[in-house]
């Protein structure tokens, strides 16, 4: 397969979403969004007021680029990450519903939390963590998954699954190969896991075979070295990690970098370098979340390492277009401001408050 230069640039936009660091379609943004032309956009607290602020400036965005939108996304899980707050409602930590075990109602939370991801004019939920969280002294994972064991987020990962895009919003199990028994966390340094492949297909790799079996249509990768697979590289950037993922638990959907400014990476490689090592290892989509220079580096050095000959032209065009067929599946336009009233309604504030009255029965 040959791709023509413009093929390139094209594909190699497909293969980003980026974040900014304002609240608003400014110069600075619509610069990065023309140079780059990325496939989605992702949000953070730091870009909202409020859900109304999120849903406007969504919807603008949407329609900035009208004959190839955007697809927008935004990390709502639960619990402590919950970019969007009041009005909207605040979901507790996913370990909650993993206690009362109830996986009918972890897929309730799911439908809800997509109707309101949904008014608000968000594509993809980069949720749920399919981590099983084996070590209490982890600093990053904790109450954020389902449990400890991996039957029990097995259950729940694909329940909240299958609620969230029933409701149509993408799902995105995280964070492959596993993060649920580190030490570090890898927004600051670079974690390892020193397991062997059996332990790792008995434990941290069941939920996200349940989560291929729900159809989940992304998986996040892990900054994260599996010292066992791959002392040398990241899983991010290490083919022999994620290629258990494609070829071992079968996901055809699209894989997705963590955050390439989290310091786990970010420190030890460049933009361009994480752009050739994560294709060659089976990345198909990356996240730049934040400084328009790392998008910008990004962008170039896919660019760079196809037309040197680092990355196959076969190879780019294959991720985006899985990319492609994952925009197709999720992407929907800007729905009527009257869908907004379901954002905090009083059904999914009961259902809030049953989970923790629930919680509470079973933990006593």
């Amino acid at each position: 397969m040959y791709a023509t230069r413009e093929d390139i640039r094209k594909a190699a936009g497909e293969l980003i979403t980026c974040g900014f660091l304002g609240n608003e379609l400014d110069a600075e943004l619509k610069e990065v969004l023309r140079e780059t032309n990325p496939a989605g956009i992702i949000f953070f607290t730091r870009n909202l007021d409020s859900p109304a602020h999120l849903a406007e400036l969504a919807e603008e965005l949407k329609r900035h680029r009208p004959e190839d939108p955007f697809l927008l996304s935004i990390d709502q899980e639960g619990g402590q990450v919950a970019r969007v707050r009041e009005p909207a409602t605040l979901w507790p930590p996913m370990e909650h519903l993993g206690t009362i075990d109830d996986p009918a109602l972890t897929g309730r939370v799911g439908q809800a939390l997509a109707r309101e991801l949904r008014a608000m004019n968000i594509d993809v939920n980069y949720a749920p963590v399919l981590d099983v969280n084996t070590n209490p002294d982890n600093p990053i994972i904790g109450d954020r998954s389902f449990g400890d064991h991996p039957e029990q987020v097995s259950r729940h990962g694909a329940a909240l699954i299958r609620g969230l895009q029933d409701a149509g919003v993408g799902a995105c199990g995280k964070h492959f190969p596993g993060h649920g028994d580190t030490h570090l966390d890898s927004h600051l340094a670079l974690p390892s896991v020193d397991h062997e492949l059996p332990r790792l297909r008995e434990i941290e790799w069941r939920p996200f075979q349940a989560a291929v079996e729900a159809g989940v249509g992304s998986m996040m990768t892990a900054h994260v070295v599996m010292e066992a697979l791959d002392p040398a590289r990241p899983a991010t950037l290490s083919g022999t990690v994620l290629r258990h993922l494609r070829e071992e638990l079968g996901f055809g959907g699209v894989i997705i970098s963590d955050d390439l400014e989290m310091k786990a990476v970010s420190e030890h490689y460049s933009p361009r370098e994480m752009a050739h090592l994560g294709l060659n290892a089976g990345v198909d989509h990356f996240l730049a979340c934040k400084e328009p220079a790392v998008v910008l580096e990004l962008y170039q050095g896919i660019i760079h390492a196809v037309e040197q000959e680092r990355v196959s032209h076969e190879t780019l065009m294959a991720a985006a277009k899985r990319v492609r067929t994952w925009k197709e599946r999720f992407y929907q336009p800007p729905v009527h401001p009257r869908e907004q009233a379901v954002i905090g309604c009083e059904e999914h504030q009961r259902l809030a408050h049953e989970i923790e009255t629930r919680r509470q029965m079973a933990g006593s």
